[in-house]
C-alpha cells in the first residue's frame, strides 16, 4: 500500500543546443522526484528525423551504455512518469510519437484531462485507433487531425477541445512548443542556455544544466520556439480563474525550485512557522519526517525556539516501489526507509512534523517507533490541512472512502495514531505562507472546490459505451450508448 500521494510527471525540452540530448538527460535526473516509473527522450536531428529511447524504471537505469549516443540532434524533449492514468506498461511511457500530414510529432504531458474518456470515445467513433491507455495520446491524436468541428485544426483548437490539467512539451520537425492549461494547474518554466531555449516542469532542472531561468509559462499560454527564437500566443482569455496546485508547495516540488517567484524551500519553512503560530506545544525537540517534512519542521523550530533534530535517518537507496502485501512486511517497509536515532528521543517530549496524512498508516508507525524508543510524548504536526477529497488533475489521491480525515474526526485520528496531540495547518495559514492570494490556487483536495467540474459517473457511463461498441452487445445497448446527454 502506498501511504503518500504519488507523484505525477515531469517534462523537459530544449531547442538549439549541440548537447540537447545530454542536457535533457540531466534535466530528467533533476525531475526524477516527479515520476520514478518510466522515462524517455525523443530527439530530432537537422534532417527532421526523430530518435527515441524509453524504458521502465529510473532515468539512470534506462539510459545506460550507448543509449544517449544513439539519440541525435540539437533539440529534444524528455519525460519522467508516474502513472496517474494509464497502466504501468512500457507502451504508456512518454514522450509519445506519431506522424500526420504536418510531419512527425512527439508529446510529453504532465497532468490529467478531466474529459479524457469523452474525447477518446468521440475519436474512436471517428475511427481513430489508440495504442496506449494514457490521456496524452488523446492530445496527440487531436493534433494530428487536419480539421476539428469543420474548421482547420491548430494547436489552439486542440487546447480548446481538452479540459483539465496539462503542461506540455511538444516536439515537431522544426519547433519546440510549450503549453500550459488555462488554469495553470501544473508548473512549466522557460530558461536559456548558451542561446538555446529550455522548458522544464521545475527550475531545479535549469540549475543542474546551468541554464538561466527566464520566466514561467503563463496559464493558457503557448510558447513556440524555432530557429527564429521564441514567440508567445495566449490561447485563452486572461480572465480565466487561476488554479495552481497548492500541493506543489506543500510536497511535490523540490525545495530548490522556484514557482511563481516563490522559492519552495522558503514557503515550506514559512508553513512550519505558521503551524507554530497556530499550534504551539511545549516540547523538548522538533523532529521532521524526511525529506518532505524537513523544511516545515525547521520553520516550527525557528518560530518556537525548540531544538531541531534529524532523529529519523532516511535510507536513500529504497525506492518508492518497495511495497509488500502483508502488514508485517509493510511495517518493515516503513522501518527500512526511516531509521530512528533512539538516543535523541528517549525520555523527550517530541514534536514530529510531516507534510500530510492521507491514510494514516505510515504516521501511526512513526508514532509507535518514537514511543518504542522511549519518547515521553509524541505530538504530530501536519503542515497542510486534512485531505478531504480526491484529486482529478494529476495527483493520485485515493477516493474519499480511503482518506482518513473523511471518516474520522480530529480526535479519532489522534487516537488512531496514538499521539498525545495532533494539529493541522489551517487552509488560511497554508495560503498565507505562500504570499499569494487564495484565488491563485486549486485547493480542491482540501475544500472540494473543483475549478474544472468532473463527474466520475460520466466517465463510467462513457467507458461502458466504449465496451458496448467494442464487443457489439446488441442494437438496444448500442442505441442506449448513443444517447446524447453526456456527449
Amino acid at each position: 500500500m502506498q501511504h503518500y500521494p504519488k507523484h505525477y510527471c515531469g517534462v523537459f525540452g530544449i531547442f538549439g543546443h549541440p548537447e540537447a540530448v545530454l542536457r535533457t538527460y540531466y534535466g530528467l535526473y533533476a525531475l526524477q522526484h516527479r515520476g520514478q516509473e518510466s522515462a524517455g527522450i525523443v530527439s530530432c536531428d537537422d534532417q527532421g528525423e526523430f530518435h527515441e529511447h524509453k524504458g521502465m524504471g529510473l532515468v539512470s537505469a534506462i539510459f545506460k551504455g550507448d543509449a544517449l549516443e544513439k539519440l541525435k540532434g540539437g533539440r529534444a524533449i524528455g519525460h519522467t512518469r508516474y502513472s496517474t492514468t494509464g497502466a504501468s506498461h512500457l507502451r504508456n511511457a512518454q514522450p509519445l510519437t506519431g506522424s500526420c500530414r504536418r510531419g512527425r510529432i512527439a508529446i510529453a504531458h504532465n497532468g490529467n484531462l478531466t474529459n479524457a474518456a469523452q474525447v477518446r470515445y468521440e475519436l474512436e467513433q471517428e475511427g481513430q485507433m489508440f495504442q496506449t491507455s494514457v490521456d496524452s495520446e488523446i492530445i496527440l491524436n487531436l493534433l494530428a487531425q487536419p480539421t476539428l468541428g469543420g474548421h482547420e485544426n491548430n494547436l489552439i483548437a486542440t487546447c480548446h477541445r481538452i479540459q483539465g490539467a496539462y503542461s506540455l512539451a511538444i516536439l515537431t520537425e522544426n519547433e519546440l512548443i510549450g503549453v500550459r492549461d488555462p488554469h495553470g494547474f501544473r508548473p512549466l518554466s522557460i530558461g536559456k542556455l548558451d542561446g538555446a531555449w529550455v522548458l522544464a516542469s521545475e527550475t531545479c532542472a535549469f540549475d543542474l544544466i546551468e541554464a538561466e531561468f527566464v520566466r514561467d509559462v503563463e496559464p493558457g499560454e503557448i510558447v513556440i520556439i524555432d530557429k527564429n527564437g521564441l514567440r508567445s500566443i495566449q490561447a485563452f482569455p486572461a480572465h480565466k480563474r487561476r488554479a495552481f496546485c497548492i500541493f506543489e508547495y506543500v510536497y511535490f516540488a523540490r525545495p530548490d525550485s522556484t514557482i511563481a517567484d516563490r522559492n519552495v524551500y522558503k514557503v515550506r519553512v514559512e508553513m512550519g512557522r505558521q503551524l507554530a503560530r497556530e499550534h504551539k506545544v511545549d516540547a523538548d525537540l522538533v523532529v521532521p519526517v524526511p525529506d518532505s517534512g524537513n523544511c516545515a519542521a525547521l520553520g516550527y523550530s525557528l518560530e518556537t525556539g525548540i531544538p531541531y533534530e534529524m532523529a529519523f535517518v532516511r535510507n536513500h537507496y529504497v525506492g518508492r516501489s518497495f511495497l509488500q502485501p502483508s502488514q508485517k512486511i509493510r511495517d518493515f517497509d516503513v522501518r527500512v526507509k526511516l531509521n530512528l536515532v533512539k538516543s535523541l528521543v528517549a525520555g523527550k517530549r517530541v514534536i514530529v512534523v510531516d507534510d500530510s496524512i492521507v491514510r494514516g498508516t505510515t504516521s501511526r508507525s512513526r508514532v509507535k517507533h518514537l514511543k518504542d524508543a522511549g519518547a515521553k510524548e509524541v505530538h504530530v504536526m501536519v503542515s497542510c490541512p486534512p485531505h478531504m477529497n480526491p484529486c482529478f488533475y494529476g495527483i493520485d489521491f485515493p477516493d474519499r472512502s480511503k482518506l482518513l480525515a473523511v471518516s474520522h474526526s480530529l480526535e479519532q485520528i489522534r487516537e488512531y495514531l496514538n499521539a498525545d496531540s495532533l494539529s493541522y495547518l489551517s487552509p488560511d495559514g497554508m495560503v498565507k505562507a505562500t504570499g499569494l492570494p487564495r484565488e491563485s490556487f486549486c485547493m480542491a483536495c482540501y475544500d472540494g472546490n473543483y475549478p474544472v467540474p468532473y463527474d466520475p459517473e460520466v466517465d463510467k457511463n462513457i467507458m461502458d459505451r466504449r465496451r458496448v461498441h467494442a464487443h457489439g452487445l446488441g442494437d438496444e445497448l448500442v442505441q442506449e450508448a448513443k444517447q446524447p446527454n453526456l456527449l
